[in-house]
């Protein structure tokens, strides 16, 4: 199928969930540019992909000012693509980057300050080559600047019209609670936190944002649902030469995979075949099996693996039985500090 296909039938099996209590609706499997679209990736690869992705109904494209590497590499292939190949559909996508991270040299390119936020949207957009972005985020706390000065930032640029909606990533509960505050009195839509969750990780359901989210009516997009591929079949028998840890090891170590891991990957992996699902879709079935979720951020380096992961939206249902055969497989978590937080 081909990029330029009837607008209905890329949209005929993939699942759009709301956004919290916003207007906006979120593919339930949305397209992660962290990896794969960097300055060392292949660009014709990168433009399959997106077209693999929206012909497919992934109609959200995630980035962030500082994906690559080199910083603002993805950002600028992204750019690429969306002129040569997208620009007739462009409100069909929702293209969404953030800011938060180190992204240029001296005390401007950091962190959550109003100085850093603005400079980094109009970097961001001369990137993209676009007038606006869907959403833009603030992608990670800073303790150290008021949350009424990144918060009033994100309000300008929505006001702006750089942005459509604010969101934030990496929040926990306590500092999502007051954002949303200060977003609420600003009369701005703060409408999502972005967060790691999958079966290896629950930090979201320990440290209440789950629950504060579904309460203040804050859609969460969850990343890494895959554990960066350790809930894949890419390690059942231990670390292929090709994999990610033999690779690279900025984010997800050696060690991530101990034999206690190893078999709870297996022991999974048997409990999706029962399902009739691959251990992927499985895991990105758990992360979606109720509205605490609206959407999961997958990474992909071959078409082959979004045409599996989009497969996902045929079962989200698990019975009683499943999850807590899924717990008793997991509950003896100790391995979290594997592979980094951050995305």
């Amino acid at each position: 199928m081909g990029i330029y296909t009837a607008s209905e039938k890329r949209y005929e099996t993939m699942r759009y969930n709301r956004v919290g209590n916003s207007g906006l609706k979120f593919p339930a499997v949305s397209l992660g540019f962290w990896h794969n679209f960097g300055s060392g990736g292949n660009y014709e690869n990168m433009k399959e992909l997106c077209r693999t992705a929206f012909d497919n109904g992934i109609t959200q494209f995630d980035l962030a000012n500082n994906y690559g590497p080199a910083y603002g590499s993805a950002e600028e292939n992204v750019g690429r693509i969306l002129r040569e190949d997208f620009q007739p559909y462009r409100d069909e996508l929702l293209i969404a980057t953030k800011a938060g991270y180190d992204m240029w040299p001296g005390p401007y390119g950091n962190w959550g300050s109003r100085k850093y936020l603005i400079a980094s949207v109009d970097q961001s957009l001369k990137r993209l080559g676009l007038e606006y972005v869907d959403i833009f985020y603030h992608h990670r706390m800073d303790t150290e600047t008021p949350l009424e000065e990144t918060m009033g930032a994100l309000a300008q640029i929505v006001r702006s019209g750089k942005a459509l909606y604010a969101g934030i990533s990496n929040y926990d509960k306590e500092h999502t609670e007051k954002a949303l505050a200060i977003m609420q009195e600003l009369h701005c839509p703060c409408i999502v936190n972005q967060r790691r969750y999958s079966i290896f990780d629950r930090t979201i359901e320990e440290d209440g944002v789950k629950e504060a989210c579904a309460k203040a009516g804050m859609g969460i997009i969850a990343f890494s649902p895959l554990a960066q591929g350790l809930l894949s079949d890419r390690y059942l028998y231990g670390i292929p030469e090709d994999s990610r840890i033999a690779r690279d090891h900025r984010f997800l170590k050696k060690e991530a995979l101990t034999s206690q891991r190893l078999e709870q990957i297996q022991k999974l992996n048997q409990l999706a075949g029962k399902r009739g699902q691959s251990l992927a879709e499985m895991a990105l079935s758990w992360v979606l099996r109720d509205d605490g979720v609206c959407s999961v951020l997958i990474g992909a380096s071959k078409p082959e693996q979004i045409l599996e992961n989009v497969k996902v939206v045929e079962n989200l249902t698990f019975t009683d039985e499943e999850l807590k055969e899924i717990d008793c497989i997991c509950e003896n978590e100790s391995e979290r500090n594997g592979y980094k937080y951050e995305n």
